[in-house]
């Protein structure tokens, strides 16, 4: 299983975040010499942080978190396996089930986690979610957009959330996943730069139409207006 955490608040609780994120996997992995599953992580992180809710030495985290990744769809063997055991039945695995895909969830401060197609976290969430909400982002591979689609339409919703900020400045900073056959082969990497740069191209693009549409509007509506004194 590949992940990534990001999180929007308080910034030395996210790096504490990650690092309890980083001890509870390697955790998992000394157990049950394998990777740990997206939800079972999700499920211990969120446990977590709800303690710091009901305990009067700790308060609780100011962050809203965000786990996403890969879990494998091949079958990986496990640390030091001998052998391959049984492949169905008793002590196997059953036959005709997927396994493995992307995953995403959020977890909040009082320790509860959803899981998502997308989520957004931080200033500017509503616009975010707004714009996420009209993605095809269904299960289904025929209701999904692509991946190269998804690095895209990510870049122009960070615009779109970042608008009302437009004397700030900021950096586009972007990371995927993919499955094993797709370009990352199930590991998590930052974007390539090109296609970072194709994306973030587009976006201001798309900005700048936005602008020129509410321009011809407001010139229309003065003109109306003007029009409407004239004839009185």
């Amino acid at each position: 299983m590949t992940e990534k955490k990001v999180s929007a608040g308080l910034q030395p609780d996210g790096k504490f975040f990650v690092a309890r994120a980083r001890d509870e996997a390697a955790s998992w992995r000394s157990i049950y010499k394998a990777p740990i599953p997206g939800s079972s992580l999700a499920d211990r992180m969120g446990a977590y942080v709800q303690l710091y809710t009901v305990t009067n030495a700790v308060r609780p985290f100011g962050i809203s978190a965000l786990i996403a990744g890969w879990d494998s769809e091949l079958d990986l063997p496990v640390d030091g396996q001998v052998g391959s055991g049984p492949s169905v039945g008793a002590g196997g695995k059953k036959e005709n089930i997927k396994r493995g895909g992307p995953f995403l969830y959020m977890v909040e401060p009082s320790g509860t986690f959803w899981g998502y197609y997308a989520a957004a976290a931080g200033k500017g969430r509503q616009s975010a979610k707004s714009e996420l909400e009209k993605l095809k982002l269904g299960a289904a591979n025929d209701d999904c957009i692509s991946l190269l689609e998804g690095v895209k339409e990510a870049a122009r919703i960070i615009y779109v959330a970042h608008e009302d900020n437009k004397d700030k400045e900021f950096e586009l900073e972007m990371t995927w996943i993919s499955n094993a056959t797709g370009p990352t082969k199930g590991r998590h990497q930052h974007v390539p730069k090109d296609i970072l740069d194709e994306a973030e191209r587009l976006a201001k693009k798309s900005l700048e139409g936005d602008d020129d549409d509410d321009d011809t509007s407001n010139n229309n509506n003065n003109n109306n207006e003007q029009g409407e004194k004239m004839q009185e």
